[in-house]
């Protein structure tokens, strides 16, 4: 009802004339005290919601959003992110919006320090960006706040560096969720593998380190004998490495039936257990790519976790449309669905649903 309130007939009920309504409306200067009084007593009265959207097609500002994520290989969870803030722009094209990707090498902090000076010399509008080392990325989410750039977190959680929102999974919940699904299949096993890519000793991110951190609890709670076996690979290691890596593991360890990968990887130990026609073994991971599809569905992977990146991608580029250009307000944590996946549903698995 209120959306068909003309400007003349709130002028009407306020005594006021038209143009004093419309600089009341856009908060614009030269109105005097009693006259804003009526008029904000008229619009509470009528209960007035402004057009956003129409207002900000009148404005016809163009606006320039940025999303720093790490560099990445083909078929890789990033490339779903990609698509889905291309999506978000396609479906707000008449607002003039765009998204640039700017990339970041993963265990490089030069990178990243790099690769933020260069988004802010841009002067961006709003900014997407996948945490790195915490101290640079603190630093980085500080200088925004001093320059007044809205931005939002992505992939991995800082909840003190006070972001617009951020869109991810709850990682401490996902690595129990996966650990208790991983021990339907291995309830009675005295042994698991962890299989983990590690740079300079540590694992590819803060979320697969909270991760971790909820899956050695259930373990720990529920399965205290159950032995974890880490099997740590680097991440620059060839694939003949890795398989040598991998010969040398389930050699050593001939009773372990079951693994998992609190990362995208699961694919590396699957094709190794198809290629050396190891039946018995399977390993759990996360991330709906192809590489993983296809080993789920020849049975090496038993079940992958998903978590939407398409989905995060497209809302996180929605979000600053919607806080910066329609000046609403958006809900500061945004968790994703924690989605299991077998070779039974993967083919009806749609990560470009929203």
């Amino acid at each position: 009802m209120t959306e068909k309130v003309r400007i003349k007939d709130i002028a009407e009920k306020s005594g006021v004339s038209v143009g004093t309504v419309d600089r009341v409306l856009h908060n614009r200067p030269n109105v005097s005290k009693k006259a804003r009084e009526k008029v904000e007593k008229v619009l509470k009265e009528i209960n007035y919601q402004p057009n956003m959207y129409a207002s900000a097609l009148a404005y016809n500002k163009s606006y320039q959003f940025y999303c720093i994520i790490p560099q990445h290989d083909s078929e890789a969870y990033w490339e779903e992110i990609e698509d889905g803030t291309a999506k978000a722009c396609e479906t707000r094209r008449d607002f003039h919006i765009s998204t640039e990707i700017m990339y970041y090498q993963r265990y490089d902090i030069k990178s990243f320090v790099q690769t933020t000076k260069e988004c802010l010399e841009k002067k961006p509008n709003g900014v997407i960006v996948v945490p790195a080392d915490i101290k640079v990325t603190k630093h980085f989410c500080e200088t925004m706040h001093e320059r007044k750039i809205p931005f939002i977190l992505l992939d991995s959680y800082i909840p003190d560096v006070n972001p617009l929102t951020f869109f991810g999974q709850d990682s401490f919940s996902s690595g129990k969720f996966a650990a208790k699904m991983l021990m339907l299949l291995a309830a009675n096993d005295k042994e698991i593998m962890l299989f983990k890519r590690m740079k300079n000793g540590k694992v590819a991110s803060r979320q697969q380190e909270n991760r971790e951190l909820g899956f050695r609890h259930y373990m720990n709670e529920h399965f205290p004998n159950v032995r974890i076996a880490e099997l740590d690979v680097p991440v620059e290691g060839s694939p003949e490495s890795n398989e040598k890596k991998l010969e040398q593991f389930f050699s050593a360890h001939p009773g372990i039936r079951n693994c998992i990968t609190l990362g995208s990887k699961a694919h590396i130990v699957g094709e190794f257990l198809l290629k050396t026609n190891r039946r018995s073994v399977q390993i759990m991971g996360y991330d709906m790519v192809e590489k993983n599809a296809q080993c789920l569905r020849k049975g090496s992977i038993s079940f992958l976790i998903a978590q939407h990146a398409y989905m995060q991608g497209y809302h996180c580029v929605d979000s600053l449309f919607k806080a910066i250009v329609l000046h609403k307000k958006v809900d500061p944590t945004n968790y994703m669905p924690i989605e299991l996946l077998s070779k039974e549903n993967v083919d009806f698995y749609r990560r470009t649903q929203l």
